[in-house]
């Protein structure tokens, strides 16, 4: 796969600064939004009813993320669901914790129906959003192979028209056309809290200004995943490659972005 297309997304976020708005969980709300400034976007953390109308109105794209939810977050994430598709703004959901809660699995079931542009999730996340399998989700860990998860995948942009990415050791960006497979990252970056709710924050800023969708999330992936090996390099420890994650997404340059790109396209 052609690297420059890819670095050409990154370098589009920088210069645009799209306007993102999530509605994630608190949890990772922080470094969610750290991520999102240092790879050139704007983030705005928004989950009142009263203004998800207006709010989304003003952003480039939508960020439904369901870590805590509640049942008011709920119903604000319906809203913003809703909102966006009959607008044609672009949003994508991140089904944290599907298949551990029949409260999860509901909310989940009443957002699928507005078809998010994108849906990124651990392997066992995607298996039970598809009900592929009984295969079990512990908390927001993956208990499957990211390939183990690629039929689920197939299901679900068959069923609602997404493009679905599959994180784990190797990533998997799945649509109707084609499968992508990103094997960039680092182990020490699964013992951080929330930075696969950050790569979904970034594909949100990616897709919000791309044409290409895919070739959109493959960008968001492949940069939080080179930005991860580097920061590794020169940490301690998680907390050490947290904040260096952050400063990596900053200052990542063309070169470090295409000595280190893992990607093939099937």
């Amino acid at each position: 796969m052609n690297g420059k297309i890819l670095w050409e997304q990154v370098q589009l976020v920088r210069q645009k600064s799209p306007l993102v708005h999530n509605i994630t969980n608190y949890v990772v709300m922080n470094n969610t939004a750290n991520a999102l400034l240092a790879a050139g976007a704007s983030p705005i953390m928004a989950h009142a009813k009263s203004e998800i109308q207006e709010m989304i109105g003003i952003s480039h794209s939508v960020i439904i993320n369901i870590g805590t939810l509640d049942e008011y977050w709920s119903e604000s994430m319906i809203l913003a669901a809703k909102t966006a598709h009959s607008t044609g703004k672009p949003w994508v959901l991140d089904p944290v914790g599907a298949g551990a809660t029949s409260f999860r699995d509901q909310v989940l079931n009443q957002l699928l129906p507005y078809q998010p542009t994108v849906i990124r999730g651990n392997a066992s996340e995607i298996i039970a959003l598809a009900k592929a399998n009984t295969t079990a989700t512990k908390g927001v860990d993956s208990t499957a192979q990211s390939n183990e998860a690629v039929d689920a995948a197939r299901s679900l942009v068959t069923r609602y028209g997404t493009i679905v990415c599959i994180s784990g050791e190797t990533d998997i960006i799945i649509d109707h056309q084609q499968e992508i497979f990103i094997k960039n990252g680092h182990p020490l970056m699964t013992k951080v809290t929330g930075l696969g709710c950050s790569a979904t924050a970034l594909i949100g800023a990616f897709i919000g200004i791309a044409e290409d969708k895919v070739m959109a999330v493959a960008a968001a992936m492949v940069l939080i995943g080179i930005a991860g090996e580097l920061a590794a390099e020169e940490s301690k420890g998680p907390a050490s490659l947290q904040v260096n994650l952050i400063d990596q997404l900053y200052t990542i340059t063309e070169q470090e972005f295409f000595n280190r790109l893992k990607i093939e396209r099937k």
